[in-house]
């Protein structure tokens, strides 16, 4: 995993194991690495996996079977896309407005 400092660590980890879901890689119902076995995976402290299952658990993206692991929720691939899609086009969508108006570009540019 490469990761990029204008990012917490834990939220790249988050990001990753979200298109993972997204991408088919991970199933509803999936059982995800423990937080030794994932951090030893990606060379990051367990502690901070762990912030990133806690995320991802108050998002209800994972669940915590007590003495048995994390899973992928049924329903976490259409949180995610919804998640991803308010933010979207609360974060992105302006500023590429911004920027094709700056350029003097008009949306016929996507027309084809």
């Amino acid at each position: 995993m490469d990761f990029h400092s204008d990012r917490p660590i834990y939220l790249q980890i988050a990001d990753s194991l979200c298109e993972s879901i997204l991408s088919g890689t991970l199933k509803a119902e999936d059982r995800i690495p423990s937080v030794r076995e994932y951090g030893g995976q990606i060379g990051v402290n367990p502690n901070t996996v762990m912030r990133t299952y806690e995320k991802l658990t108050d998002d209800a993206i994972i669940y915590n079977k007590r003495g048995i692991g994390y899973f992928v929720s049924a329903d976490a691939r259409e949180k995610i896309l919804e998640a991803q899609k308010a933010e979207f086009l609360e974060k992105e969508v302006p500023a590429i407005r911004h920027k094709m108006t700056l350029l003097g570009l008009d949306a016929s540019i996507f027309k084809n």
